[in-house]
């Protein structure tokens, strides 16, 4: 497997993830990803996430979300900017997800945040991908 986008790669775990009900799932650990996975847990999309060392770069373990055990939190993760053409937004123009039911998390300035908080900071960024 290609890993030119490892973003796209933890994004596509985690849908697999939740469409077969797993309980959780080992993506390859890096401080962008641990930024997103600790949002996604704030947002309430995942229950947890930890670290788990190994003698490479790491394991990023995310404990997935159901409703009821059964319907997956997660309904739809989309990635937005690619390695080939990024998106980036300026405050005024950050995307609502899904009338702002969905998340939009942005990579910018001040680290990785959500469509509201950076909304409510005045700052742009990349859009890394929606979620909802």
């Amino acid at each position: 497997m290609s890993m030119t986008d490892p973003i796209a790669d933890m994004l596509t775990r985690i849908r697999n993830a939740s469409m077969a009900k797993l309980q959780k799932v080992d993506i390859p650990s890096s401080n962008l990803k641990v930024s997103l996975a600790n949002v996604l847990k704030s947002e309430g999309f995942v229950k947890n996430f930890k670290v788990i060392a190994d003698s490479k770069q790491g394991v990023l373990r995310v404990y997935l979300k159901y409703i009821d055990e059964k319907e997956p939190v997660i309904r739809e993760i989309k990635r937005v900017s690619k390695p080939g053409s990024r998106v980036y937004v300026g405050s005024d123009k950050i995307p609502c997800v899904k009338n702002g039911m969905g998340v939009a998390i942005l990579s910018t300035s001040k680290g990785i945040l959500t469509d509201k908080v950076a909304r409510e900071a005045g700052i742009g960024g990349e859009v890394i991908c929606t979620v909802w």
